[in-house]
């Protein structure tokens, strides 16, 4: 099939729906497609769009509807359609879910943002990660604790750098931080920060090498986001055997289940540092989140992603024969 991928540009090439959209178009032409990749769809013709957003992407899939009515589109939900756009712009939001054919999230959990009448149409692909080429080596001179993903306001980016403030002296964690600051207020708080808390380093964009390097030194991993559509770096933390401690939040809880036992309120600075403690202290809580996070690192390997990918399109190439 020839398939258009959309996925709208953001403000770096290591955004997490441009990397999910480039590790997706890998897999459909693995899986023998002619796939185009654009910020914006420009009406050549497509037997299949995949599109990444449904309210960036609310253009292009009216656009490509218009044109090849019959033709299907697969819309991959993000975390700001189903936890944002939803409620404060819903008009595009739902009219791409409703002119979609099939819907995919990348959490167990996301359904529960899903209108009734839509969730029929909705699967759940789970973002995958290779394992690190080389064993993973935590460092020996501190407690690295890793934060992964650009500076902006859903993440709560500063979270594990407060954190570590409400730390004893004589603790030994830092926080190493990796992302693009969003805006120029975001990039001086994180600046500010490392002027007053010796505990915290912003490394700013990195390549993805040097993400995979944090990972191997990393003690444990931070995600403290507000809201998550599925966020890719757990898919990391599992694939390279780093504990994540996480936001309680259905983006995170629907990729480490309900029992995982690393969580933490949202916004909640005092139980992120009991649980930074208590991984610095206890060897056995690291132990525990370790195989919390082993049972469910099989649903991140790259060949479980290849084969939904496979199973999916084989479904539509049934109920679209002539596309």
């Amino acid at each position: 099939m020839r398939i258009v991928l959309i996925t709208p540009e953001g403000p770096t090439s290591r955004t997490g729906n441009r990397v999910a959209a480039s590790r997706w178009a890998r897999i459909l032409r693995r899986l023998g497609h002619r796939v185009h990749l654009a910020a914006d769809y420009d009406g050549r013709p497509a037997d299949l769009m995949v599109a990444v957003h449904a309210w960036r992407s609310a253009a292009a899939i009216e656009r490509f509807k218009t044109k090849f009515p019959e033709r299907p589109v697969v819309l991959q939900l993000s975390g700001t359609d189903i936890y944002q756009y939803i409620d404060s712009d819903p008009e595009p939001t739902l009219r791409s879910m409703e002119l979609a054919d099939r819907l995919v999230a990348l959490n167990d959990l996301a359904w529960r943002a899903v209108p009734k009448r839509l969730r029929p149409r909705l699967g759940v692909i789970h973002q995958s990660a290779d394992r690190l080429p080389r064993p993973r080596r935590p460092s020996a001179r501190a407690v690295v604790v890793s934060v992964i993903g650009h500076l902006r306001d859903v993440k709560d980016p500063l979270r594990a750098a407060e954190a570590a403030r409400l730390l004893p002296a004589t603790s030994r964690v830092r926080i190493e931080q990796v992302g693009r600051a969003y805006t120029p207020a975001w990039a001086v708080r994180a600046e500010a920060e490392m002027k007053t808390n010796p505990r915290y380093y912003w490394h700013g964009d990195v390549p993805r090498a040097a993400v995979r390097r944090l990972l191997a030194q990393s003690h444990a991993m931070v995600i403290s986001s507000l809201s998550e559509g599925g966020a890719n770096v757990i898919s990391e933390a599992a694939a390279a055997g780093v504990p994540v401690l996480a936001s309680r939040i259905d983006g995170n809880i629907g990729l480490l289940g309900a029992d995982y036992p690393g969580y933490f309120p949202v916004g909640d600075t005092e139980a992120l540092a009991r649980l930074l403690q208590k991984l610095e202290r206890e060897p056995s809580f690291a132990a525990r989140l370790g195989k919390a996070l082993a049972r469910r690192a099989p649903l991140f390997r790259p060949a479980r992603e290849f084969a939904a990918w496979r199973g999916l399109l084989a479904e539509l190439l049934r109920r679209f024969p002539e596309g």
